[in-house]
Parts: structure tokens; C-alpha cells; sequence
């Protein structure tokens, strides 16, 4: 169930089920926005900074968050929502998406583990340790050239179930630092590795659906200012009314112009003197 935000009035809406999908029930009735932008985000993901501003900036649509596996992700993007913060890459042909950053990856391991006197592994050092691959994994490493081995022949069904195969030292687990965070456990740590592959996150959208939410969305996740608009040109400078002669411009003090009493405008220059007449003798 996802989280709404909701910071001011919302548009009245009216049920339109003919034209069904995902924009059943929820059609503005008195403004030409729709009055939700749902925004599908992946475990590890805090976009609290980005709905904050977006929350200022349109205070008229609530912006709600549709938690989502990385395994349905993509689908829920195109049945159920406006954008999605996905980890990339994502099909290209079905979506756009613009990448944000890339996470670090790091290794869980048990709180009594060698590891965890560390400060940061390599994938070298993991050469001895059972790794473990869940079905839902995000890195994609196995058969990589950064690979660690050897891989538990058992693949746990998602990360939560790896992390407990941690916590019994069954094996140990490579997940984006995000993921180790959103699944902390007090007998746990995790340790980054320092060349291991990692994850990147990045806004995705229906390629059929780039509207202006989706936009305004963009520019806040670019860290646009609320005047900036993507293409938009410098405003054009405001015309006199008709039959009104425009406003004269402000005289331009010319720069460089000596001050009465100054040599060249130099503070303390003295005016140069006149040599004083010589008294003729009686």
C-alpha cells in the first residue's frame, strides 16, 4: 500500500470507468492536471527529499508512493503509474529513464565475521566465503569478471531471505549499500567493496506518457529551480502600452571620470598648485 502525500486541497474528482487502466475513477473534474502523480519506488530508495520539494512546488496534486520488488517494478510503471525511481538499466523500449546515481555496493556479513574488523573488502578477499545470489538480486555480478566465488548452490527466493541465511552464517551477501540499510539487523554489518560491481538508480517513465507531471518531476529529481523550465527561453522584456512613449532610460555614470578637486578620481590626489609670484625688491 503506498504512501500519499498530501499537502494541500485536493482536486474533486469524478468516476469515468470507460476509460479505464490506470486513470479509472481518478479524472480531475475542474483542473486540467490530474490531481495524483504516483511514483514507483524500489526497496532502498528514500526520495523524501524529492517529494518535499515537489509538495511545495504542487501543492494541488498529491504525490503518492507505490512501493515495489525489483521483479515488478517495470510492470507496476506501465499499468499503474506517472514514474518510477528503478534501478537501471530498463527496457528501452518501453521506457525512458535518466540515471540519478550509482550506489555503492557492500558485503553483509555476521557481526563476529572476520570481515567485520575491516574497514573495506575487495572481491579477492571473498574468495574463500559462500556468496550468496538471491532470485531478486540487482547487481547482476554472477558471471561478471568481478564476480566472487564460489555461489551457494541454493539461491534464496529474495534478499530478506539471504539476510537471514547471513545472520546463521550460512554465507555472506553482495547488495547495493541501500538495500544492507533497509534490512539492518543488530547482529549484522556490512563492509563496502571497493571494486564490485554496483547499481545505479534512475527515473524511468512510459515512453507513450512523457506529460507535464512527468516533466515537472524530471526537473526536480535534476535539482531545477522552481522558475527553470526545460526549453523554456529568457522572458520577453515587457512593451509600453499603446500610445505611451516607453520609460527613459537611467543616465550610465561613465566609469573612470575624475572628481573635481581630484587628480585621475585618486582619493588624496592633491590639485596641483600654482607657483607663487616672486616680490620684486625696493
Amino acid at each position: 500500500m503506498g504512501g500519499t502525500f498530501h499537502p494541500g486541497r485536493r482536486v474533486p474528482t469524478v468516476t469515468c470507468p470507460e476509460i479505464g487502466g490506470r486513470y479509472a475513477g481518478a479524472v480531475p473534474a475542474e483542473n486540467d492536471l490530474p490531481n495524483v502523480f504516483r511514483l514507483v519506488v524500489v526497496p532502498g530508495v528514500t526520495p523524501d527529499k524529492w517529494a518535499r520539494v515537489w509538495s511545495e512546488r504542487l501543492p494541488d496534486v498529491s504525490l503518492e508512493l507505490v512501493p515495489a520488488t525489483a521483479a515488478d517494478a517495470a510492470a507496476l510503471l506501465r499499468e499503474q503509474a506517472d514514474a518510477g525511481l528503478l534501478r537501471l538499466p530498463v527496457d528501452p523500449d518501453a521506457c525512458h529513464a535518466i540515471p540519478l546515481y550509482t550506489e555503492t555496493t557492500v558485503v553483509v556479513v555476521h557481526r563476529e565475521h572476520l570481515l567485520a574488523a575491516a574497514d573495506e573488502v575487495t572481491v579477492a578477499e571473498l574468495a574463500d566465503e559462500t556468496v550468496l545470489w538471491p532470485l531478486d538480486d540487482v547487481l547482476g555480478w554472477p558471471g561478471t569478471p568481478a564476480a566472487p566465488a564460489p555461489v551457494a548452490d541454493y539461491r534464496p527466493e529474495t534478499t530478506a531471505e539471504a539476510v537471514e541465511l547471513v545472520a546463521a552464517s550460512v554465507g555472506v551477501l553482495l547488495v547495493p549499500q541501500s538495500l544492507a540499510r533497509a534490512h539492518h539487523r543488530r547482529d549484522l554489518t556490512y563492509r563496502v567493496v571497493t571494486d564490485a560491481p554496483t547499481a545505479s538508480i534512475g527515473l524511468a517513465w512510459d515512453r507513450d506518457r512523457h506529460t507535464d507531471l512527468v516533466e515537472e518531476m524530471i526537473g526536480i529529481v535534476r535539482g531545477r529551480t522552481a522558475n527553470s523550465t526545460r526549453g523554456r527561453g529568457p522572458a520577453p522584456a515587457d512593451k509600453p502600452a499603446p500610445g505611451k512613449p516607453p520609460a527613459a532610460k537611467a543616465p550610465v555614470k561613465a566609469a573612470g571620470r575624475a572628481t573635481p578637486g581630484r587628480d585621475g578620481g585618486r582619493r588624496g590626489a592633491a590639485a596641483p598648485r600654482t607657483p607663487a609670484k616672486k616680490r620684486r625688491g625696493r
